[in-house]
């Protein structure tokens, strides 16, 4: 619900508000790039931008952080406002994080197949749980919330890419290509990242066309997702009923206001099973676990390094590492969660071990 901004009191919580954030922005350092040297494809070499060191462990705390910013600055969002949001997880324990800083009730819709860490994180941050049993209804369902509440529905999948400052502001563009500058390979052929909502994509494409850079931009994207698709063909906007990505955080049914195809150079789809071996292949390559959508990203990754080896090309890839493995410890790393889904993930992880192998 709409604030006044006339209000000298709204006025003045909302400068606190925002001071709380950007205070603390201030206290949190960069998130690092780590660099993977792959010397079985000579003259190569991978970067992962770790978004798992933000204070809540996921790409999602730069959003959140956006999200907030932006319905301040809008007058959505006042001393008493309730807010409300749609995720399945990772933006939610990042919004949750926002909201008690700001002393707001905060609610997640999200998918009652939502990993139960994830769930737990955002109540370990003052938010509150409202599961749906259809993913399809997280919208209206956080809309039917807000108007209950008189609260502020943030819709992630609507505001992502317009609440991020894509020229610059140490937006996740700004900040790969700044700790690039002093590799051997400082402009990256390729930038590897999922989609969500669409924000990340459409802040990198942007970017690198306002920068000039001659980098390319590839979104890795479920195989069940409805992005790919429309990529493909600007006519398809939905996928079946039923149809759906096991991979939390990226792909979605349904197109997202905030995907931004004309920004993408490439769209890969990835197989489920091929995410969940990759992202295991690299917890290993790296001693710690890392989520299912940097898996996905791996893949994409693979199949990229091949073709410029093919080519006989050099250069450097930077992906995404969105968030760590601790949150997928029942389903993704559990064994027998994977068997009973029929997840056949040991292929991938033989492949993209091989080609992250350090012999």
């Amino acid at each position: 619900m709409p604030t006044d901004p006339a209000n000298s009191v709204v006025r003045t919580w909302r400068a606190e508000a925002i001071r709380r954030i950007e205070a603390d922005y201030n206290r949190s350092a960069d998130t690092h790039l780590i660099r993977v040297d792959l010397p079985r494809h000579p003259g190569i070499t991978l970067y992962l931008k770790d978004e798992s060191s933000h204070p809540t462990g996921s790409l999602k705390h730069r959003l959140a952080r956006s999200l907030f910013l932006y319905a301040l600055c809008n007058g959505w969002i006042g001393p008493d406002t309730c807010v409300i949001e749609s995720s399945s997880g990772s933006t939610a324990v990042s919004e949750a994080y926002f909201a008690r800083m700001l002393g707001l009730r905060f609610i997640a819709v999200v998918p009652a197949s939502t990993a139960a860490p994830k769930l737990d994180a955002i109540r370990f941050h003052g938010g509150e749980i409202h599961p749906v049993d259809d993913p399809r209804t997280v919208y209206e369902v956080s809309q039917r919330l807000a108007d209950e509440t008189g609260g502020h529905y943030l819709d992630q999948f609507t505001f992502a890419e317009r609440a991020t400052d894509w020229r610059g502001n140490n937006n996740i563009a700004e900040s790969i290509f700044a700790q690039m500058a002093e590799e051997e390979y400082p402009v990256p052929e390729w930038v590897v990242c999922g989609a969500g909502t669409g924000g990340t994509s459409a802040t990198i494409g942007r970017y690198i066309a306002y920068q000039r850079h001659a980098t390319r931009l590839c979104v890795a994207d479920p195989v069940h997702s409805i992005f790919h698709r429309h990529y493909h063909d600007r006519t398809a906007t939905s996928l079946p009923p039923g149809c759906a990505s096991r991979i939390e955080g990226i792909g979605r049914p349904r197109l997202e206001p905030s995907f931004v195809p004309s920004v993408i150079d490439r769209m890969i789809p990835v197989e489920d099973a091929d995410s969940i071996g990759a992202m295991r292949a690299l917890s290993d390559r790296l001693g710690r676990r890392v989520g299912g959508s940097t898996g996905t990203n791996l893949v994409a990754c693979a199949k990229l390094i091949a073709e410029m080896e093919a080519a006989g090309a050099k250069g450097s890839i930077v992906t995404v590492l969105c968030d760590g493995g601790e949150r997928y410890s029942c389903t993704y790393y559990d064994d027998d969660w994977l068997e009973s889904h029929a997840i056949d993930w040991r292929p991938s992880y033989r492949s993209i071990g091989n080609s992250l192998s350090q012999d």
